[in-house]
């Protein structure tokens, strides 16, 4: 009997240590469709998305984050943040009449990649801290690479 409850001990133990991993450090899960074209594949990526950044630092425009989404929180979605609180940012970069908007604190403004089929703050806006889970850094299947801030510096001449 007492080589059972080791056991029972055992795999509880690690049942909790996985729990608390998945909880405060990372965990994965899948993205699909069709709004982060070309970063993220149609037909779905596993993602791996960390909590620390948010935690001990700050999320940053470009940052490809995990996040509840506002219009169904029964579903995750992956998206780019395009403006963090304070940032002046277009509300649809791809309209012929521009209209801008300041992110009130504690708020981001997440976009796909693919903007022309994509739902994003352009359709629900600003989107609470609080329902930002974490950072993806990394995809692991069907291709796994590591996964940056997807935006590019700008390097001006002369």
């Amino acid at each position: 009997m007492s080589q059972y409850l080791k056991s029972a001990a055992l795999v509880l133990q690690v049942a909790c240590g996985i729990q608390l991993f998945k909880e405060y450090v990372a965990e994965f899960t899948w993205c699909f469709g069709p709004s982060m074209l070309p970063t993220l594949n149609m037909t779905g990526d596993v993602v791996v998305y960390e909590h620390l950044t948010q935690r001990f630092s700050k999320l940053d425009t470009g940052d490809l984050v995990v996040a509840i989404s506002p219009v169904d929180p029964s579903k995750l979605v992956c998206k780019r943040i395009i403006g963090v609180a304070g940032d002046k940012v277009c509300i649809d970069p791809i309209s012929m009449h521009r209209q801008y908007i300041t992110v009130p604190p504690g708020h981001y403004w997440l976009m796909g990649d693919n903007l022309n089929n994509s739902t994003d703050s352009r359709a629900y806006g600003p989107v609470s801290e609080g329902l930002v889970t974490g950072r993806v850094f990394a995809r692991l299947w069907p291709s796994p690479r590591w996964l940056g801030n997807g935006l590019e510096e700008i390097v001006e001449f002369g």
